[in-house]
């Protein structure tokens, strides 16, 4: 698992906004401890409403299904075991921009 790779992810049920079941999140950490830093992924467009998100295209690269949005804000660690399928991967200018989003958001 390396940074900029998708993967399918099971991230189990989760109470409040915060996103869960399965679906693509791009790993943005190396792995510690089996804990990985990802950012989850949804189809539903209305996210970019969003402060924090970005637009991604499918690619032969990626492999998305649809246009998806990658929600910098619901960034999370979780365990490697919860990574099931790795499906593409981004390219480092995408790479780059999703580490920029989040600097951002976290004011570093």
């Amino acid at each position: 698992m390396k940074k900029g790779e998708i993967w399918i992810i099971n991230s189990g049920n989760s109470g409040g906004h915060e996103q869960s079941g399965i679906r693509p999140a791009v790993v943005v950490s190396g792995i510690v401890a089996r804990i990985v830093i990802v950012v989850p992924f949804t189809s539903n467009i209305r996210a970019l409403r969003f402060e924090h998100t970005i637009q991604f295209s499918p690619t032969a690269s990626n492999n998305l299904s649809s246009n998806s949005i990658a929600m910098v804000f619901q960034l999370r660690a979780v365990d490697v075991k919860r990574l099931e399928t790795k499906i593409g991967f981004l390219s480092t200018n995408e790479i780059k921009l999703l580490g920029l989003e989040i600097k951002k958001m976290l004011r570093l």
